[in-house]
């Protein structure tokens, strides 16, 4: 039993030391880093009625619906986008290669209508099903970069009768209430399929219209208040930083476990690591952003991590001190701890869980990593330390009290 607690110990090691070593730097890898960390773009949106009405609850949440739509069609990952106020909205994009272009995409209206010799508007961007951007080298240069729209059933069966109705005449397509094409009618389109050609002297710009097309028009206008863009340098700068710090942290905090508890401070700094690899596998599965303030989070949570196995390191030395066996103390010990950590990270929890709600932006992803934080060191605290100790304490050559401080 003492052989075998001894060899479960050292497996353990081995297999934390192996978690460490391959999979550290792809959890770090995948980490979505939030605008102050990799740098990107902020955009400050107005809401604008129409005359005589006001924007409402159900505007702002269409409108960050189709900012969704827009933005994930940019191809960044995790965006911030967050209502404020009553008819303002913050958008942020990370990463994105070029910031201008992102900005003037988001804030185009992008409404689509197809309208007749008469000026009737026959069909408008709400009957798109999909819009995509093609190269047509059988077409004059000038007409080669085009968008090809399908319309939804509804949309296709407009569409027939119209171009039934006006063959040899002119439909023209507008966005924004600007033409951007005027095509001929040659003969009934069943297949509910059209083609907008010209006006793009480049393919990207056929194919940013097509995303924008695919996004869906804004409930309301907006106007754009304010932009900015935060350079790469200073985010990596930041994080940089930090990591520094938090290094720092840590092998101070380690060398005071250490040569305070001795044993169980050796195993209070392999319960961090677990804890650290817990905190970025989940935060990799959740895909969360990654941003200062939840770097803040993080070494919060690591403080309450290491309070929790202060508390109990105490509790087992009043015990062996009182003169109980080790095994004894470190039973008795776990429990009077147990209330006070459980105390400590609920309330904590509960307070992040309420930043959670409530919060926005950054501070949601503090609050996040606080939560997964808490919810990580309770687990390591009172179950991996418990059963490490508990080995420990049934190897003959470890268990002697000199190694627990005593």
């Amino acid at each position: 039993m003492k052989n075998n607690s001894g060899i479960k110990s050292l497996i353990t090691i081995v297999l934390i030391v192996l978690a460490l070593v391959f999979s550290i730097q792809p959890l770090v890898n995948n980490i979505n880093l939030g605008l102050d960390l990799q740098g990107g773009a902020q955009v400050v949106l107005q809401a604008i009625p129409d005359e005589g009405e006001e924007i409402t609850k159900e505007n702002m949440d269409q409108l960050v619906a189709v900012m969704n739509n827009r933005v994930n069609e940019l191809g960044v990952s995790e965006p911030i986008i967050q209502v404020e106020g009553n008819d303002r909205l913050i958008v942020e994009l990370a990463g994105v290669d070029n910031p201008e272009e992102a900005i003037s995409l988001i804030g185009k209206t992008a409404q689509l209508q197809f309208i007749d010799p008469y000026g009737n508007v026959l069909l408008t961007g709400a009957d798109l099903a999909d819009a995509t951007a093609q190269i047509n080298s059988s077409e004059a240069a000038s007409k080669q970069n085009q968008v090809a729209l399908k319309f939804t059933s509804q949309g296709s069966e407009i569409f027939y009768r119209a171009t039934s109705q006006f063959v040899g005449q002119l439909i023209g397509i507008y966005l924004d209430g600007e033409k951007i094409s005027e095509p001929q009618v040659s003969g009934p389109i069943p297949s509910g399929e059209a083609v907008i050609s010209g006006g793009f002297s480049t393919y990207e710009e056929a194919a940013n219209l097509a995303a924008l097309l695919r996004g869906g028009s804004l409930p309301v206008e907006i106007e754009i208040l304010s932009k900015s863009t935060v350079g790469p340098t200073l985010g990596s700068d930041s994080l940089q930083k930090s990591l520094v710090a938090s290094a720092i942290g840590f092998i101070i905090l380690f060398f005071f476990m250490i040569l305070y508890y001795r044993l169980p401070g050796c195993w209070a700094c392999i319960s961090l690591i677990v804890y650290a690899l817990l905190l970025l596998w989940t935060l990799n599965m959740l895909k969360a952003t990654l941003t200062l303030t939840s770097i803040a989070g993080f070494i919060l949570s690591v403080g309450m991590a290491v309070d929790a196995n202060i508390i109990i390191y105490e509790r087992i030395k009043e015990e062996m001190y009182n003169g109980k066996s080790l095994k004894a103390g470190i039973e008795s010990g776990f429990k009077r701890a147990f209330t006070t950590i459980l105390d400590s990270n609920v309330t904590t929890l509960i307070a992040a869980v309420v930043l959670y709600y409530f919060g926005t932006g950054t501070i949601k992803g503090f609050a996040l990593t606080l939560s997964v934080g808490l919810i990580a060191s309770m687990f390591t605290a009172i179950t991996f330390t418990r059963l490490m100790l508990r080995w420990t304490a049934e190897v003959d050559c470890l268990a002697h009290k000199k190694f627990y401080g005593i």
